[in-house]
């Protein structure tokens, strides 16, 4: 992975940079608002780590701007002096989180090791095709799917693979019903995603109530549109980074 370090302190940089490089990243430096923006013009990196009080443009700027360029970069600021306004305009231009300084470089290699971990979705339908097109689709967009039409054995699915990062899950899984097993998911697994899926909107309408009544992320309706699938992958995926930067 490579990692743009953008700071107008170059003693900063070069310590941060030097981290990442011992820990196996490639670092790159910028020490400027500007720069940095050019920099992610020109090459862009698979992640930021960004002060906001530079010299020139702030990091919220240059955030900004970044942005415009590669919408999904995942971008964290750093200052020893932020306001409340200044850490929520920062949140709200797309910052993943706004940490202080000194960096805790525990906290950081942690969440950049999720970050380029390679996740899986598990697909639960009891129709062969369906799993088969979604996965198709999913798998194109570079992800790793797993899919399943037997309830019984979804559990075995999350016991064999700790990468599994979110369950889709159809509500109407032949005689059984997909709240059954979204309860012995969240017994044994109550943090993760799991979203629904059906094609029944109206007669499934008690069914997902009681499923968000215990945690299920949301629901789609077949046939589902991918756009908004993919967008919800991404915002989940966006959460869980983002809590491991707020909770450590």
């Amino acid at each position: 992975m490579k990692i743009l370090v953008v700071d107008d302190d170059r003693r900063i940089v070069k310590t941060t940079c030097d981290i990442l490089k011992i820990k196996g990243y490639e670092a790159t430096a910028a020490y400027s608002g500007e720069e940095g923006v050019e920099k992610v013009r020109s090459d862009p990196p698979d992640c930021v780590l960004m002060d906001i009080k530079m010299t020139g443009i702030s990091g919220v700027e240059a955030l900004k701007r970044m942005k415009e360029i590669v919408p999904a970069l995942p971008i964290v600021l750093v200052t020893a002096y932020a306001t409340d306004d200044l850490m929520e305009e920062a949140k709200r231009a797309g910052a993943y989180a706004v940490l202080s300084k000194p960096l805790n470089f525990p906290m950081i290699l942690s969440f950049l090791s999720l970050l380029r971990q390679e996740e899986s979705i598990l697909v639960v339908d009891d129709d062969p095709e369906f799993c088969k097109t979604l996965k198709d689709i999913l798998t194109l967009r570079g992800f790793q799917v797993e899919t399943e039409t037997e309830p019984r054995r979804v559990m075995g699915h999350l016991e064999n693979n700790y990468k599994l990062a979110i369950v889709l899950l159809d509500l109407k899984l032949g005689e059984v019903n997909g709240v059954d097993v979204l309860k012995e998911i969240r017994a044994k697994y109550p943090g993760k995603p799991v979203v629904l899926v059906t094609g029944y909107r109206e007669e499934m309408a008690n069914s997902i109530e009681k499923a968000r009544k215990i945690g299920a992320y949301t629901c789609l309706y077949k046939p589902l549109e991918m756009d908004d699938l993919f967008r919800l992958i991404e915002e989940i995926r966006i959460k869980k980074l983002q809590n491991l930067l707020i909770s450590t």
